[in-house]
């Protein structure tokens, strides 16, 4: 399975390919999309949508995970990552994708097995995971890396379970 792994945010957005071998999973990109904070919010979003449907078409991922929006203190904070957000389900929708979301601390029990896990512990165990020489930067690109890890190991179970629902 070949995922596409997203960590979204206004000003950026981390963005990972993992495919799920036979015996290993292997990171076939990572890296950030950025807009810029000086354009209309219009603009942004328009430019992000561009980038990952340029994203899906150029690697053609089976599928896309994306972490969940945390609210925390900030609230504009949390609206342009809902923001964000909604742009990403969008591309996925358009590409026939199917999306499934996780929260951060179902993501960070995935990859460690604490749902508390710090930032550094995460890329430390996805370097690990996939095979890396040094923990992935930025922090963004590394949390998208763990959303799709986190996918690849669930995704089985995910289908078991709706297909006993049938």
């Amino acid at each position: 399975m070949f995922v596409l792994g997203i960590d979204p945010g206004l000003s950026v957005t981390g963005y990972a390919l993992v495919e799920a071998g036979p015996e290993a999973m292997r990171a076939v990109a990572a890296g950030v999309i950025r807009t810029d904070p000086d354009q209309p919010m219009a603009q942004r979003l328009a430019e992000l949508f561009g980038d990952l449907e340029s994203l899906i078409a150029e690697h053609r991922p089976a599928a896309v995970a994306v972490e969940r929006v945390f609210v925390n203190r900030n609230l504009q904070t949390a609206e342009g990552v809902g923001r964000a957000t909604g742009v990403v389900l969008l591309a996925a929708a358009r590409a026939g994708l199917t999306v499934s979301e996780y929260s951060p601390s179902a993501v960070k029990k995935a990859i460690v097995g604490v749902g508390t896990a710090p930032k550094p512990q995460i890329q430390q165990v996805v370097a690990r995971r996939l095979g890396l020489e040094r923990a992935p930067e930025p922090a963004d690109a590394a949390d998208a890396l763990a959303v799709a890890i986190c996918h690849l190991q669930s995704a089985p179970l995910q289908r078991a379970i709706r297909r006993s629902q049938r």
